[in-house]
C-alpha cells in the first residue's frame, strides 16, 4: 500500500469517525469464513458496519478526530474490526447473542456518545445501554401515566355520580 493509499484510508476512517456516534472495536480472529459471513449477515440485518481495519491507520485517524478516544487507541493490538451503528446498544446486544454459538468476537472497546468503554468486561454494561428512543419513550411514558390516570379517575368518578344521581331520580 502506497503512501497516498494510506493517507486516503486515514481520511476515509477519520470521516466514518466523525460521522458516527456509537463506534466498538472487537476482535473476530479465530472465527472461521463461516462464522465471519454469519456475523457479518447478522451486522447488515441489524444496520451495523463493519469493517476489519489496519490498526496503525485507524490509530492515525483517531488521532485527526476530533473526538477524544481516551484510552481506544491503546487497545488496537491484534485483529480489530469497526463497528458502527446508530444505536448505542446494537452492537453489544449483537455481540452478546453472537458469542452464544462461538466464543468471539471479543469486545475490545467502545466509543459511545462521548464516553469510552475499554474491555470485554464491559459488555453487560454496554447490552443494558437505552438508545435515545427507548430514553424518550420511557419519558413519555412516565408523563402520560399520571393524566392518564386523573382520565380514568374522572370518567369512573363521573360515571358514579351519574348512576347515583339516576337511580335517584327513578326513586
Amino acid at each position: 500500500m502506497t503512501r497516498e493509499e494510506k493517507a486516503i484510508v486515514i481520511e476515509d476512517l477519520t470521516a466514518q469517525l466523525a460521522d458516527n456516534a456509537n463506534i466498538y472495536l472487537a476482535d473476530i480472529s479465530g472465527l472461521d469464513a463461516v462464522a465471519t459471513s454469519n456475523l457479518r449477515r447478522a451486522c447488515f440485518k441489524a444496520n451495523i458496519k463493519l469493517a476489519v481495519v489496519k490498526n496503525t491507520l485507524l490509530a492515525k485517524a483517531m488521532e485527526a478526530s476530533d473526538k477524544e478516544f481516551g484510552e481506544l487507541p491503546e487497545v488496537l493490538k491484534g485483529n480489530t474490526s469497526l463497528m458502527f451503528s446508530e444505536t448505542g446498544n446494537a452492537p453489544a446486544k449483537l455481540i452478546k447473542n453472537f458469542r452464544k454459538k462461538s466464543d468471539r468476537p471479543l469486545l475490545k472497546g467502545a466509543f459511545i456518545e462521548e464516553a469510552v468503554y475499554v474491555g470485554d468486561e464491559n459488555l453487560d454494561a454496554l447490552v443494558n445501554i437505552k438508545s435515545k428512543e427507548e430514553v424518550i419513550g420511557d419519558i413519555i411514558g412516565l408523563l402520560q401515566s399520571p393524566a392518564k390516570n386523573v382520565i380514568s379517575g374522572l370518567k369512573s368518578g363521573g360515571g358514579k355520580l351519574a348512576g347515583i344521581l339516576k337511580t335517584l331520580s327513578e326513586k
